[in-house]
């Protein structure tokens, strides 16, 4: 490591520049492999463990220097990809997810269709060279900013539900896509609903063989609950579309102005700065119910920290991650809701002030109304509760008649 170190802090000093734009220098640590350096190194990585990924990352933090782009894209899409994706469909997207010029959604969860995904209704109808998409989406993070979605849809409703499923790499600019965002009680309107209308997909877009979507989807799903994942917090703004042409001089000043939102404060680790920051301005850090309460915050943390190093274990070993998945999943839950209720205790009346009034700027006010969406996204409290139950506990599982029953079967009206 200490070689490696030293490497990193080398490249720093000839390469760290706040005059650069913000596009350059998101190019230049793709090219070093230092943006995502667990990824592998023909493609924009280098291979390293989970450590020391750490340690890059601290080391561009001691240098000031600003992280690679999050989202997403490097988040979700490039993982699932390196697993399931064609050498061809990998040389096409991860320069864009690396280097941050592309911006990508997820498009799994639909009206009918959020804790139960399996039985989701978009279609997806083979004509030629390409797949017809119609169909619904929500909550869907960032689509009204995105380049490129990650979708599932059913694409033969004569297999049961979770077989009858393909996985899809989509262009939202196309024409038969509609975005229309959503307003949150945080104000914010971080979520969309999108629809399909005779949008299309060519063939070679297809992510995995034809009905194996369910298996790449839970792929997916195991980055999106791993609270290890090298992209989690890597830098750049998680929802939103950068301006790579601006200095990130200018980011960071226009970053400065603004409070974050939700999602960005729930993905991002400054929030315990900030949340100590409050503390100490409060004068609440020589109460010791407070001081009680964020060491139990801290060995929660703590918890997590070990629980995504034993899911990285299980799978450098050649298994799979399991049940500590959904683990670390409810501990996420529980920590967002123990740092949103101490830090309004410690604001006290003034945490019931929203906006520029409110203490920091109204930091911790959007923390916490976005804390619900955090134990819903993803896969909700009440489904992990239900693997660890089954998985874990031996708890018999809940009945399900229409596991093999043909999807057409289960629909009524014109889904038929």
């Amino acid at each position: 490591m200490g070689d490696l170190r030293t490497e990193v802090r080398a490249w720093l000093d000839d390469n760290w520049d706040e005059s650069r734009t913000l596009g350059d220098w998101w190019k230049a640590l793709a090219e070093a492999g230092l943006g995502y350096p667990s990824w592998p190194e023909e493609w924009y990585g280098r291979g390293l463990t989970t450590e020391d990924t750490k340690m890059v990352r601290a080391e561009l933090r001691a240098a000031g220097a600003y992280g690679a782009p999050s989202g997403v894209g490097p988040f979700l899409a490039a993982p699932t990809m390196l697993v399931h994706g064609t050498e061809n469909q990998k040389r096409r997207f991860m320069p864009g997810i690396a280097m941050g010029t592309d911006v990508w959604c997820q498009l799994f969860s639909e009206p009918g269709s959020g804790s139960d995904l399996a039985s989701l209704s978009t279609r997806a109808v083979r004509d030629g060279d390409e797949w017809i998409v119609n169909g619904q989406k929500v909550w869907n993070t960032g689509a009204q900013y995105a380049d490129y979605g990650i979708l599932v849809a059913r694409t033969d409703p004569d297999q049961p539900k979770h077989k009858g499923l393909s996985y899809f790499l989509i262009d939202m600019r196309q024409e038969g896509v509609e975005v229309r965002p959503l307003k949150e009680m945080s104000g914010d309107s971080t979520f969309n609903e999108v629809f399909f209308s005779d949008a299309r997909v060519p063939v070679d877009n297809q992510l995995g063989p034809l009905g194996e979507g369910w298996r790449v989807t839970m792929t997916t799903l195991m980055h999106e609950r791993d609270t290890e994942n090298p992209a989690s917090g890597a830098g750049g703004a998680f929802v939103g579309r950068p301006r790579l042409d601006a200095t990130i001089a200018e980011v960071r000043v226009e970053a400065a102005s603004a409070v974050e939102d939700g999602l960005a404060l729930s993905m991002g680790g400054g929030i315990i700065d900030q949340l100590m920051e409050l503390a100490e301005e409060f004068g609440a850090t020589a109460d010791p119910v407070v001081r009680q309460e964020l060491m139990r915050i801290h060995c929660l943390r703590e918890v997590l920290r070990f629980t995504g190093l034993r899911i990285k274990a299980a799978v450098a070993a050649g298994g799979q991650p399991g049940p500590e998945s959904s683990t670390g999943k409810l501990m996420q839950s529980e920590i967002g809701r123990r740092i949103r209720d101490l830090a309004w205790r410690i604001e006290g009346p003034y945490g019931q002030l929203v906006g520029p009034d409110a203490p920091r700027g109204g930091v911790m006010q959007k923390y916490g109304l976005f804390q619900p969406a955090m134990s819903i996204a993803g896969g909700t409290d009440e489904i992990q509760r239900n693997i660890i139950g089954e998985r874990v506990l031996g708890l018999p599982k809940e009945p399900d008649v229409s596991r093999d029953v043909p999807w057409r079967d289960l629909v009524v009206g014109t889904q038929r």
